[in-house]
This record gives structure tokens, C-alpha cells and sequence, in this order.
């Protein structure tokens, strides 16, 4: 499956950037897609659109998480290799965008209207919002192509 198209899509459908990120990856996650929408709906414009980390990112996060995480808090190198992990996907992110928070991505200087905004094809001219989550799941593809589950 091409994830990337796959975030595409759903996020032209609406749903935020880290829920079309996450949704995407429920065929290998085997989390159910109604429970992952809802697992990563806070995270959509920078965590409720605080314009922090990209939602995009925290999709890939959550998906590193549901096939690489640990479980066991008293595991310190199963930790530390996760956090590795982590890091890499988000500096992969940064290298190709030069940066992995929102506000700098969107040219913004801070939080936004907790609204949502209209997505009218202005929205779409405006935002680089529908290719940062096509690109976050590509990076995570390569990183699980190259990385047994």
C-alpha cells in the first residue's frame, strides 16, 4: 500500500494532519481506523492548533510508537533506542523542511483560533499542509522498509 497517498487522501477528506499521518498505517498498525482517528485528533496544527510539533510528525510518531515502542518503564535501552528512532524520523522531517514545527512551516508566529478554518481551494494554495503529510508518511514507509516490524 502507498501510505503516502493514502495520508493524501485522507487529509483532503478533512481530517487533520496527524489523523491522516496515523489512519494511514492502520493495515500494518492493526489498530482499528475509528480508534486512531480519534487517538490522534489532538495533535492536528501543532497539538489543537497551538502550532507546535506539525501534526504530520505526530502522526509518524504515534505509528513509530504502535510498531517499535516499549512497554517495560524499567527497560532503559529499549527506551533509549526508541527515543533514537524518534529523533532520526523527526531530524529526516527537519532536513527535508527545514523545520518540524508547525508555526515555522506555516510562516505563523503563534497559536491560531481554535476554529477550523474553511478548506476552500485558497486554504489549499496557502498551506503546504496536504504534502507535509504525503511526505511524513513517505519517510516513515522508507524507515519501516529498512527496519523490521
Amino acid at each position: 500500500m502507498d501510505h503516502s497517498q493514502k495520508a493524501y487522501e485522507l487529509f483532503m477528506q478533512g481530517y487533520n494532519c496527524s489523523q491522516a499521518v496515523f489512519a494511514a498505517f492502520c493495515d500494518i498498525t492493526g489498530i482499528d481506523f475509528e480508534l486512531a482517528i480519534k487517538l490522534s485528533s489532538s495533535f492536528g496544527g501543532g497539538m489543537g492548533r497551538l502550532r507546535e510539533v506539525c501534526g504530520a510528525v505526530s502522526g509518524m510518531m504515534l505509528v513509530a510508537g504502535a510498531l517499535y515502542g516499549y512497554n517495560d518503564p524499567k527497560d532503559s535501552v529499549t527506551k533509549s533506542e526508541h527515543y533514537k528512532r524518534v529523533q532520526t524520523l523527526a531530524y529526516k522531517f527537519q532536513e527535508e523542511n527545514g523545520s518540524y514545527i508547525c508555526k515555522t512551516l506555516l510562516g505563523l508566529d503563534s497559536a491560531s483560533d481554535p476554529n477550523s478554518p474553511q478548506r476552500t481551494n485558497e486554504y489549499y494554495k496557502k498551506r503546504p499542509c496536504a504534502e507535509l503529510v504525503r511526505q511524513a508518511a513517505a519517510i516513515l514507509d522508507d524507515y519501516i522498509k529498512n527496519h523490521d516490524v
